[in-house]
């Protein structure tokens, strides 16, 4: 399922697009611009000694992409592969790569007024690749920079930005 032009022209001044998506309990956004479409998973051929996050290779309409599994790379406690799970496929400076998700939840808009900075904490997720908190009524949204998390060096999949 395609989503690009999704709501195009209404945002208001400053207030940016992301599509949100669950990991486990929480849940995450990233800016709509980057995503090229939806999927239902289907299983990727395996690339011998790949990280366990990187699940392997999709052959998308003559298009080799790279399949992260999200779950297993922030650590997530269980990893389920069911009806729900969807790929993400992104286009990322030109690279497309898939992020494999629990569920895909809607597309939100989000003035920066209610993004709020990330305490600086540690855990499985770069400091660095997230934007900030965004809240939207009772709902927190962990406000994912996705290019720069598919550019860390253990990911190696997209150019780091210069």
């Amino acid at each position: 399922m395609s989503i690009m032009g999704k709501n195009a022209g209404s945002k208001a001044s400053g207030a940016r697009e992301y599509l949100t998506f669950r990991l486990g309990d929480e849940e995450y956004g990233i800016d709509i611009l980057k995503v090229q479409e939806i999927r239902g998973y289907e299983q990727p051929t395996r690339i011998a000694n790949a990280p366990e996050f990187i699940k392997g290779v999709v052959n998308l309409r003559g298009t080799i992409v790279p399949i992260v599994d999200m779950r297993l790379k922030f650590n997530c406690s269980t990893v389920e592969y069911n009806s729900f799970t969807v790929v993400i496929i992104l286009n990322l400076r030109n690279r497309v790569v898939g992020i494999v998700v629990d569920s895909v939840s809607d597309v939100m808009e989000l003035a920066p007024e209610a993004i709020r900075p990330a305490p600086d904490i540690e855990s499985a997720i770069d400091n660095g690749c997230i934007l900030g908190l965004g809240s939207v009524g009772d709902r927190m949204l962990i406000l994912l920079d996705i290019e720069k998390q598919m550019s860390n060096v253990d990911m190696g999949l997209v150019a780091p930005v210069e």
